[in-house]
């Protein structure tokens, strides 16, 4: 171990997309000190909006083993690992959770309770300003009919013949239909939460960024967390807290749990870890939303624009979504060997449910991640549901610019959606791992603000609603929120 550094008042492990916006929020108190710790690098900056820097030779993720389904091969699970993370390297998809999703959450979490937090955190000049806010540091836009891709237009065109209503704003309370993608972008570059939050507030003298800097387990005296040791440059020290922000992500953080002796007994006890706390919940029955792609020859594509979105519209009915993607993967990802245009069909409700588990008592060695797709009948006559869809609409006369691929349906995959392992609930509750304010049960000083704290995972991409819980938990923590 190496000499501490000075003791902070709140320390945030991981900057992604809920870790900037903790360490932005909570800094805004020059009383506060702030550290924030990053195992990946600062990043360039924005990137361009229609370039995925996930492909199989980026340093910008973290490759987690994955089983997508009971037997299936193994696949990997890329996750941002970079300041801003997954939101510095995605599409931009940045839809929020609907009204009925939150039904599913603690009563303090109603929709009426978070609509507040979404309109703080977004600057969106478009729509009902009762459902938006036009100063929040996220920029919202969306692609106007008139900027569509010929292939985009084309699917608003047969969604719309094939009955289903148009909607201009994806992101009303219940909003449902074919329309435009609300983007964390602006002027074909994707915004993330380190551009928005953290960036332009490094000069604060109580905020210390430290990239490459991996927390590798925390440090609790008694039942009260006081600091975690992390690793930079091959040294690891112990950096010292009042309090303890977890935001490594709905993988990252129920590692960290479980390498700190947090989680379930038997796993740990098997993996050869001390039990400090047996919480059950740790890394048990997330959710995620499957995705199978329908291929097809793209005829007369025009070329993939780097600032145009990999995804401009969506429809969203009888909880699937169909994405009409604007480019071939093979375009959009560098070391990605795929030509073919596709439409995707997404699970948004899913009942099957998956598990992170440990390999070793290294904490450098990742986790597997069981999805167990289509575990559950009612999924898979979902899926074959939502593809006769999607082979309609591609055959209508309205979509008109391409010809299905005799291969057809390609692939069991997954929306990189992950959520719910470290889920919200009653301390009573042996399933879950925080109450509803995001603090980690049975640990005074330990909270949680990432995608794994959802009880439930929304029907839309988890984005801009971990954007929302991490606003949420910064005024929990900074006591704005009492």
């Amino acid at each position: 171990m190496t000499p501490a550094p000075p003791h902070t008042d709140v320390l945030v492990i991981g900057g992604g997309s809920a870790g900037c916006v903790i360490a932005g929020r909570a800094s805004v108190d020059p009383d506060c000190a702030v550290t924030l710790v990053e195992a990946g690098p600062r990043g360039t900056g924005p990137g361009a909006l229609g370039l995925l820097p996930v492909g199989p030779d980026s340093d910008l993720v973290w490759r987690y083993p994955a089983h997508l389904s009971d037997g299936g091969e193994e696949a990997l699970l890329a996750r941002g690992r970079v300041l801003g993370g997954s939101g510095e390297v995605n599409g931009g998809y940045f839809v929020r959770a609907t009204a009925d999703d939150f039904t599913r959450w603690p009563r303090s979490w109603s929709y009426d309770e978070v609509l507040p937090h979404f309109r703080r955190l977004e600057s969106d000049p478009f729509g009902d300003r009762a459902w938006h806010g036009d100063s929040g540091p996220m920029p919202v836009t969306r692609t106007g009919e008139d900027e569509l891709h010929p292939y985009s237009a084309a699917f608003v065109r047969a969604a719309t013949a094939a009955g289903h209503e148009y909607r201009a704003d994806l992101n009303e309370p219940d909003a449902a239909g074919v329309g435009p993608v609300p983007l964390n972008a602006w002027a074909g570059v994707r915004v993330s939460t380190a551009t928005a939050y953290l960036v332009p507030h490094l000069g604060r003298p109580n905020l210390r960024v430290r990239t490459a800097a991996r927390a590798v387990r925390l440090v609790l005296e008694g039942a009260r967390v006081v600091g975690a040791e992390v690793e930079e440059s091959g040294r690891v020290r112990v950096l010292r807290a009042d309090t303890v922000v977890l935001c490594a992500g709905a993988v990252g953080t129920p590692h960290l749990l479980m390498h700190s002796g947090i989680g379930p007994a038997q796993q740990l006890s098997r993996t050869g870890l001390p039990v400090v706390l047996d919480r059950p919940g740790v890394g048990r029955d997330f959710e995620d939303h499957p995705e199978v792609t329908l291929a097809y020859r793209p005829v007369d594509a025009p070329p993939h624009s780097s600032g145009r979105a990999v995804l401009e519209v969506v429809l969203e009915t009888d909880d699937l979504e169909l994405r009409p993607y604007t480019a071939p993967f093979g375009e959009a990802i560098a070391g990605v060997d795929d030509p073919f245009g596709r439409i995707g069909v997404a699970l948004m409700r899913p009942r099957s449910r998956g598990e992170i588990a440990l390999r070793s008592a290294d904490p450098t060695v990742p986790p597997l991640v069981r999805y167990r797709y289509l575990s559950d009948a009612a999924d898979r006559a979902a899926m074959r549901a939502g593809l006769d869809l999607a082979r309609g609409l591609l055959g209508a006369s309205g979509f008109g610019v391409a010809v299905e691929h005799p291969a057809g349906a390609v692939g069991l995959g997954t929306s990189m959606h992950l959520a719910g392992s470290c889920a919200m609930g009653s301390p009573d509750d042996p399933a879950a791992v925080v109450d509803d304010r995001c603090r980690v049960i049975g640990v005074d000083g330990l909270w949680i603000a990432d995608g794994s704290v959802m009880p439930s995972l929304p029907s839309r991409g988890p984005h801009a609603t971990v954007v929302m819980v991490a606003e949420r938990v910064a005024r929990f923590v900074t006591g704005l929120d009492a």
